[in-house]
């Protein structure tokens, strides 16, 4: 199944400030995250920013709000997105099919998310080099069990040259910067 642009909508779930300094990885997380984040809006694809209970947590960290830009998010305390009525809407609002995953904790909100997106009838694409959980193993078996409930995954670069679909463009020269 090839992952259109106009079919396509991003959601960047939770990465925020408290909990981060104890992600597996986080320096290549935060370069991989803001790197998918320049290329979706190079592509035009609306996202959704949420943070689970921000008053604990904090918000989302600096260089993923600063990649976003202008942005208000979604406040949630369920671990799942899809257990935020306002996330149910924009989503629903977004007509759209596919929706690109991207966040913490892998085995978590991710997880959850994903399983629920799939029985509402979206088509998660999750982002392996652009999720992580603070124990690498528990990222290793929740990539293993969304992929197994119908999750596409992907990485950060061949989504993005996926949803260009051809070379020679203003959109293929943006992003191959991005991605170099």
């Amino acid at each position: 199944m090839r992952i259109k642009r106009d079919e396509t909508a991003g959601l960047i779930i939770d990465i925020q400030d408290r909990l981060y300094p104890f992600i597996h990885d986080n320096e290549n997380l935060t370069k991989n995250t803001v790197r998918l984040i320049q290329g979706l809006k190079v592509l035009g694809i609306d996202m959704i920013v949420t943070e689970q209970y921000s008053k604990g947590l904090g918000h989302t960290i600096q260089p993923v709000s600063d990649a976003v830009g202008a942005f208000t998010h979604i406040e949630k305390m369920s671990f799942s997105c899809c257990g935020s009525d306002e996330v149910c809407s924009a989503l629903k609002s977004s007509k759209k099919k596919n929706v690109i995953i991207t966040g913490i904790e892998s085995h978590v909100c991710v997880l959850q998310t994903t399983v629920d997106l799939i029985a509402l009838g979206y088509q998660p694409v999750l982002i392996e080099d652009c999720v992580s959980s603070r124990n690498p193993n528990d990222k290793i078996a929740a990539i293993e069990r969304m992929r197994q409930e119908g999750a596409i995954v992907s990485t950060y670069e061949s989504i993005l040259f996926e949803l260009c679909e051809v070379s020679g463009s203003e959109m293929f020269k943006a992003i191959s910067k991005i991605v170099k």
